[in-house]
C-alpha cells in the first residue's frame, strides 16, 4: 500500500483589522510573547506552494491552518487543499488563540489527517526535490536522534519550558532501557559531527535535552492522542494560554516521544538550515539560489533590528523567484 503522506501548514494574516481586533482583547497582560515578529509577514508564502508542487508533488493533502483569512491569491477550490479554521479542530475552550502552542497540540484533531504527517511552520520552505522517504521510511518517522545539554536549548524567555517536558520524558522514560533497544538509531554515522554531542552526554543518567533543527517535523497521529491521554493536564494548562508563556510546552514533547520510544529511523541534519532574517541576508539568498539544503527555514526573530524590512522581504522573494518563479496550481 502507498504510504500517504499529509503536510500541515499554520498561517496567519497579522494585517487583517479583524484579527487585530479580537487580539487586543486578550493581549494587555503580561508575561506574554505577543511581539509584533509573531505575526509578522515576510510575504514569501507563495513560494511555500510553489515549492511543495515543484519538489514534493506527492503530497497526498495540504491542511492549512487559519484564524480565518486566507490569502487572495490561494485556489481553495485545489483538490489537495483543506482549509483548516481553528474552531474546526481546536476545543472550543482553549479558543481565541494566538498562541501557536493549541494549534500544534490539537492537529491530530484535524478531520481527514492523514495517520503520516509533516508539520510546518510557514517559514519553513522546500527548495529542492524530496521523496517520502526523507519524511517517513517504513512507516517510521524519519528524524535526527542527537543528545545535548539543556542549556543549550534555551534562546528567549518565551522558548517552551525545556524543563517540563524534559521532567516528563525522563519520569516516563529511561535512558539506559532506551540505548540498550535502539543503540543504533542514536550512535549512527548519518549523524556526522553532531553525533559528538551524544557521546559527550552518555555518561549522564538521565536524559538533557534533543536536538533542535527548526526543518519541518514528521509525526504519527497515534502520537499526539498517546500524549493527550497521558499527559492531559500539562497539554490542557498550555492550550489555556492566549499567548505564547515561558511555561508551555509545544510540538517537542510529541517529538520527543517519538525519539525515546524509538519510533523514527534516523536522519542527517543536513537535509535542512535555518536562517535568521536580519538586515543582510546573503546567505540565505546564495542558499536559495544554488539549492544547497532540501528544505530551510527563515526564522523572523529578532527583525525588529532590521532597518529596510520592506527591502529586505523583497531580496529574499527576488531569490525564491529565481527557482520557483512558474505559477503553481495552488494559486486561482
Amino acid at each position: 500500500m502507498t504510504l500517504k503522506i499529509d503536510f500541515v501548514i499554520p498561517w496567519v494574516d497579522g494585517a487583517d483589522p479583524e484579527w487585530q481586533k479580537e487580539k487586543q482583547k486578550y493581549d494587555k497582560k503580561m508575561n506574554v510573547d505577543n511581539r509584533s515578529i509573531r505575526y509578522r509577514d515576510l510575504d514569501n508564502l507563495v513560494y511555500w506552494f510553489r515549492g511543495v508542487e515543484t519538489f514534493a508533488p506527492w503530497v497526498n493533502k495540504i491542511h492549512f491552518i487559519t484564524w480565518g483569512h486566507v490569502p487572495s491569491w490561494l485556489n481553495t477550490n485545489h483538490p489537495k487543499i483543506n482549509i483548516v479554521r481553528h474552531e474546526d479542530y481546536i476545543p472550543e475552550e482553549y479558543l481565541p488563540t494566538f498562541s501557536t502552542r493549541p494549534i500544534e497540540l490539537n492537529l491530530h484533531r484535524i478531520k481527514g489527517l492523514s495517520d503520516h504527517f509533516v508539520y510546518f511552520n510557514d517559514d519553513m520552505f522546500i527548495i529542492k526535490p524530496v521523496k517520502k522517504n526523507d519524511f517517513f521510511k517504513q512507516g517510521l518517522p524519519r528524524d535526527t536522534g542527537v543528545l545535548v545539554p539543556m542549556m543549550s536549548l534555551f534562546r528567549n524567555s518565551t522558548m517552551p519550558n525545556v524543563a517540563t517536558v524534559m521532567e516528563v520524558i525522563n519520569t516516563t522514560y529511561s535512558k539506559q532501557e532506551m540505548f540498550k533497544k535502539d543503540l543504533f538509531k542514536w550512535i549512527n554515522p548519518l549523524y556526522g559531527k553532531f553525533l559528538i554531542r551524544t557521546l559527550t552526554m552518555l555518561p549522564y543518567k538521565q536524559f538533557s535535552g534533543f536536538l533542535n533543527l527548526h526543518i519541518p517535523n514528521s509525526y504519527l497521529k497515534n502520537t499526539f492522542e498517546e500524549i493527550w491521554k497521558d499527559e492531559h493536564d500539562i497539554l490542557d494548562t498550555t492550550c489555556k494560554n492566549k499567548f505564547r508563556t515561558a511555561k508551555d510546552v509545544n510540538q517537542q514533547l510529541p517529538k520527543y516521544k517519538q525519539l525515546v520510544e524509538g519510533n523514527f529511523k534516523p536522519r542527517s541534519p543536513f537535509i535542512g538550515k535555518t536562517f535568521n532574517f536580519t538586515n543582510k541576508n546573503d546567505d540565505i539568498v546564495h542558499c536559495i539560489k544554488k539549492q544547497k539544503y532540501k528544505m530551510i527555514c527563515i526564522n523572523d526573530n529578532g527583525s525588529e533590528k532590521v532597518n529596510e524590512f520592506e527591502k529586505e522581504k523583497q531580496v529574499i522573494r527576488n531569490a525564491f523567484d529565481l527557482i520557483l518563479h512558474q505559477k503553481s496550481s495552488f494559486e486561482s
